[in-house]
């Protein structure tokens, strides 16, 4: 889990979208996120992860921009852009372990072809019955 420091973003009050009531042209509650990719104190590696992903929110200088404007506090506002930009950050840095590829068991290759046996005669049941042939 990476935790960044607070003077590696840059946190900027604007004014919310939307409808707002009486204070919609004099409250600033929304907030602007901007983190420099290049300039922060991550890895090389996981810089490299960040800009090569197709997150949008990423400008082509390596800025992550994050518009937090959820709540109607500025406070409230600050804490879920900090939140998102670190789930951004730690889900850039998971990786996800290999997969080796691995063979059925013979018992339920067994099952399967059962089941296919099973299934086929079900279908038998419903072709057209020869009435002729029942006494020979």
């Amino acid at each position: 889990m990476i935790i960044l420091s607070e003077p590696e973003y840059e946190l900027t009050a604007i004014r919310a979208q939307g409808a707002g009531g009486q204070n919609v042209n004099k409250v600033s509650s929304a907030i602007h996120l901007r983190f420099d990719i290049h300039a922060s104190s991550l890895s090389d590696w996981l810089k490299a992860r960040l800009l090569n992903s197709k997150d949008n929110r990423i400008t082509e200088q390596g800025m992550l921009v994050i518009k937090a404007q959820q709540y109607r506090t500025q406070e409230a506002n600050k804490k879920d852009a900090i939140k998102r930009l670190h789930e951004i950050v730690n889900a850039a840095n998971f990786v996800h372990p290999t997969r080796y590829a691995t063979r059925p068991t013979r018992a339920s290759q067994k099952r399967r072809i059962e089941g296919k046996l099973q299934r086929g005669k079900i279908k038998l049941g419903r072709s057209r019955v020869d009435y002729g042939k029942i006494g020979e």
